[in-house]
């Protein structure tokens, strides 16, 4: 079971990943043929990351909700049998 947590997880922050990316390269693309303006001096590269964080943050937010409500689910399920284990390693302690 901890092998679908591990790949939920890995597999969100990939897609994540991967759509910071593909604005990276369409923003960088956009800015190097002119539809975008350049930034200031040596700060293009700067200018466009930040870009590429505005724009696909919204869009992973819409793109991959499936994706990050499984790892949430997981993330919770996880949660919750580390509380019932601190709660049986409780009541076990409690009784003389």
């Amino acid at each position: 079971m901890s092998d679908s947590k591990t790949s939920a997880t890995l597999r969100y922050s990939l897609m994540r990943f991967g759509v910071f990316v593909g604005c990276f390269l369409l923003l960088w693309g956009l800015v190097y043929v002119g539809v975008l303006p350049r930034g200031l001096g040596d700060s293009n590269l700067l200018w466009v990351l930040v870009l590429s964080v505005l724009v696909s943050a919204p869009l992973s937010l819409v793109l991959l909700r499936r994706q990050r409500e499984a790892m949430s689910e997981q993330i919770v399920a996880k949660v919750d049998r580390a509380k019932m284990r601190l709660e049986a390693d409780r009541t076990r302690e409690d009784v003389p």
